[in-house]
């Protein structure tokens, strides 16, 4: 894999190194505390390669992600801004990108954003002036041509490792390999899909992008996430754009008492990373337990994910660890 530009980052270093790397979300607090976001990163922080700070995700509006990435950045963690295209445009968001690499921030991970209408204001102005795909090739503009969008010239342009997201569950599935491949022409360094329930569909998917060798080309991450009980699972499956959950998950879920649907929850999970090691192509997972922070660890090392690679050892490629 090409490696023309390195931000630097823990997270960055973990996948050009060759290690399957772990990142998860950060749920934002609706609150103004610094703390109650210090307390949620301390769970993530000894069993994760970067941590994102999602970005009014779901249209609902939480503390910001520029925010909790500069308190992240305060703190010693290597976090994932996340930044929308719904609700700001072209000034804003490249002035936000500036913003964030002069406070230290060296991951972002650009988001069309789902539509105000999904979320608890569904009143709110939609600005998407670019979608995720324009907002790639702007970003890494500012980064690799030092300069703004206008032609004007950046002094110090922003170190940035460039993500995007995608989705290999949601029809149709053919296209969707060719979406990613847009992305990845665009600027994108590294992906991270929404979340896996159907590794099935992730195989063929996979199949589709090595076909492509897109796999050599960008890291990709496949989300997972472990689900508190039935009633979870269907709301989810229902109600949250892009989750597909196949019946016989929503099934194995139901068959399981109501006292234990949590701990299986958590167990599809595990068997789910462990099926997803073993896809060629794939470079990690990133993990989304929401409001379930407190199962992000115990999830990682029973998948065997630990220890995690440490900045300061020499890391050694995928094919030395194999042999």
């Amino acid at each position: 894999m090409s490696a023309p530009h390195v931000a630097g980052s823990r997270f960055e270093q973990v996948l050009r190194a060759g290690y399957f790397a772990v990142t998860a979300e950060l749920n934002p607090p609706d609150s103004a505390d610094p703390q109650e976001v210090y307390d949620a990163a301390l769970v993530l922080s000894e069993v994760c390669d970067g941590i994102n700070a999602t970005d009014a995700a779901g249209a609902n509006c939480h503390m910001s992600s520029l925010a909790i990435c500069a308190l992240l950045v305060r703190a010693g963690y290597d976090p994932v801004l996340q930044v929308s295209c719904r609700d700001r445009n072209r000034i804003a968001i490249q002035g936000d990108l500036l913003g964030a690499a002069a406070m230290g921030v060296r991951n972002v991970l650009m988001l069309t954003g789902d539509d105000v209408t999904v979320g608890d204001q569904p009143g709110a102005k939609r600005v998407f002036d670019f979608d995720s795909i324009q907002l790639l090739r702007v970003a890494r503009m500012m980064r690799d041509e030092s300069k703004f969008l206008s032609g004007r010239k950046i002094t110090v342009p922003p170190q940035l490792f460039l993500g995007a997201a995608c989705n290999p569950f949601a029809p149709p599935y053919d296209w969707r390999p060719l979406r990613l491949a847009k992305k990845v022409e665009a600027g994108a360094d590294f992906i991270q899909t929404q979340y896996c329930f159907d590794v099935p569909r992730l195989r063929e998917f996979m199949r589709q992008v090595r076909d492509l060798g897109l796999h050599e080309q960008v890291y990709i991450l496949i989300g997972v996430g472990p689900l508190r009980s039935v009633n979870a699972a269907e709301f989810m499956r229902t109600r949250v754009p892009g989750v597909h959950i196949p019946d016989e998950i929503v099934e194995r879920l139901r068959k399981t008492p109501k006292e234990q649907q949590r701990a299986e929850g958590k167990r599809i999970c595990i068997e789910i990373i462990q099926q997803i090691r073993e896809i060629e192509g794939v470079s990690g997972i990133h993990v989304m337990a929401y409001r379930q922070e407190e199962l992000v660890a115990e999830i990682i090392q029973e998948a065997g994910l630990l220890p995690r690679a440490h900045p300061a050892t020499p890391l050694r490629s995928r094919r030395e660890r194999m042999s």
